[in-house]
């Protein structure tokens, strides 16, 4: 079973964010950044059910700046196979949603988890996105994945 897990570049739940002068938003010059802890969540999960030998694949997608591929690689580092990287600007849940339903498309994946939320936005879409766009059934607020009969 391949399964897909999407992994987001937010600013570190460590660090103090400070508001821009201009108030446009957070500044982020020289602000750690790291993967949303959700989507490590999900990575470890995918990483478990590989170890079950219920997963044979785990392919982990970054949607973002050239720096989100540092997302890619904590993945790798943390259990997944390979990693896919959409090069996009500040794109909202619904550009995101769209993005990886064409990923779906292409890779065919069994089973594709998301990070309850990001830290970033809070705003809990993309994944219910997806599902909807991708006709596929979802689960929310999972605490642990169990594949049975398919």
């Amino acid at each position: 079973m391949k399964v897909l897990v999407a992994v987001k570049r937010v600013v570190d739940y460590n660090v103090k964010v400070r508001v821009a002068a201009d108030n446009s938003g957070v500044d982020l010059t020289n602000v750690k950044m790291a993967m949303n802890p959700f989507c490590e969540i999900a990575v470890e999960e995918a990483v478990r059910l590989k170890e079950k030998g219920v997963a044979t694949e785990i392919v982990a997608v970054a949607v973002g700046p050239k720096e989100a591929q540092e997302q890619i690689r904590t993945a790798l580092a943390l259990g997944a196979d390979r990693g896919i990287w959409v090069e996009a600007a500040d794109v909202q849940p619904l550009a995101v949603a769209k993005l990886l339903k064409a990923i779906v498309d292409q890779e065919k994946p069994e089973l594709v988890i998301l990070g309850k939320q990001a830290i970033d936005g809070d705003n809990n879409q993309t994944g219910q996105m997806l599902a909807a766009l991708a006709g596929m059934p979802q689960g929310t607020f999972a605490s642990e994945v169990d594949v049975a009969d398919g």
